[in-house]
């Protein structure tokens, strides 16, 4: 029995998609529920699987881009075949790797120091560390780049700074991070602070939760907050719904589920759609200060960076303190300067004093913390 497979439709108006790639070959045996191939859209990869075991029939290729619907491959069934065929030259794919690198096709090397062996004796050896790979962008990737060129095209895109003392969030954090993560099953970092923040610091400046459509301005009452987390296919950027109403746990449970998604590839496209505002952290890599760009069609974006020790004026005595710059690309069109720098100096206030401007007092920690 033939088994079509055919492409499932990845969301709402998405009708195409293409073949990113093929994680098995033509003829191999797949078993039921393998992942055989990956499929890029506007917004998502997506995984593929198969839906019974058997020999694999290829009826795309990778690149080829086909509509939602329309067969990708066919599964035989009927065959008991449960080994893949054996290569005809019985080289190692490491091997093979070495020997492709070098464009050397005649050579049989079983395993990879045979390959190494047989650079030299090519003649290659002086063309080492001097290879190169060309490969195509994946769909996504070219419609990220769309996306981002026409920020910078059609937005009066600027950026403003401000750095915070993150004293007191770092104390909070080393105090309550044990007892939290016992009491919840996740870690609390600072991402509930920021996020909290910046609810608070929106609702005081509503022009930045909003978006232009064509002659019109939308302002968004609800407060859906977008977090870029990276995965296995680059940037992707996940939606904490009515982040307004959630706790510290409810927001680190879901950035931990999003996540986890992300990473195993089985995020949606409804995930990450419909943000009204979007936070974005280079700091877990290092970045010292960036200028974020808008996630579309957003008209704001937050930037968090590293944290540093760094000398600070404090009531006309020199110390040091955990310092972190800040950034906030904001589209000039409908968000003032006024209003950029008063938002970003809102979160600057929240972060440094979290106890008064989000918590209330001290006696509320626990409750504030579920523990």
């Amino acid at each position: 029995m033939l088994l079509e497979i055919t492409i499932p439709s990845p969301g709402e108006s998405i009708t195409e998609v293409e073949i990113s790639s093929w994680l098995v070959k033509d003829g191999d045996f797949v078993k039921k529920n393998q992942v055989i191939a990956e499929i890029d859209s506007d917004k998502a990869t997506l995984e593929i699987r198969a839906e019974e075991s058997g020999i694999l029939i290829i009826k795309a290729k990778k690149g080829e881009i086909l509509k939602v619907g329309e067969i990708l491959c066919l599964i035989d069934t009927s065959t008991s075949l449960k080994k893949e065929p054996l290569e005809k030259n019985s080289t190692s794919p490491s091997a093979k790797k070495i020997l492709s690198q070098y464009k050397i096709y005649n050579k049989i090397a079983p395993k990879k120091h045979d390959a190494i062996k047989a650079i030299p004796s090519m003649g290659t050896k002086s063309l080492i560390n001097r290879s190169f790979n060309v490969k195509r962008l994946s769909k996504l990737r070219r419609k990220l780049s769309e996306r981002l060129v026409s920020v910078k095209n059609e937005t009066a895109m600027l950026t403003t700074f401000n750095e915070v003392d993150m004293s007191h969030i770092l104390f909070l954090k080393k105090k309550y991070k044990d007892v939290f993560k016992e009491k919840h099953g996740v870690n609390l970092g600072f991402m509930p602070f920021f996020v909290k923040s910046c609810i608070k610091a929106l609702k005081e400046y509503p022009n930045i939760n909003s978006m232009i459509d064509r002659e019109n301005q939308i302002n968004f009452n609800y407060y859906d907050v977008s977090i870029a987390v990276s995965g296995p296919k680059g940037l992707m950027v996940p939606v904490i719904r009515n982040a307004d109403t959630l706790s510290f746990r409810g927001i680190e449970k879901t950035i931990k589920d999003l996540s986890n998604r992300i990473k195993n590839s089985t995020i949606s496209i409804d995930d990450m759609t419909g943000g009204t505002f979007t936070i974005t952290n280079g700091g877990i890599f290092g970045s010292m200060l960036s200028t974020p760009i808008i996630n579309p069609p957003q008209s704001a974006i937050l930037g968090m960076h590293n944290i540093v020790e760094r000398p600070v004026v404090i009531l006309g005595k020199i110390e040091i303190r955990p310092i972190m710059y800040l950034a906030l690309s904001y589209d000039h069109r409908i968000i003032d300067g006024k209003e950029a720098v008063g938002f970003l100096f809102s979160i600057k206030k929240s972060i440094e004093n979290p106890i008064k401007t989000l918590i209330g007092s001290e006696n509320e920690l626990n409750n504030y913390f579920e523990l």
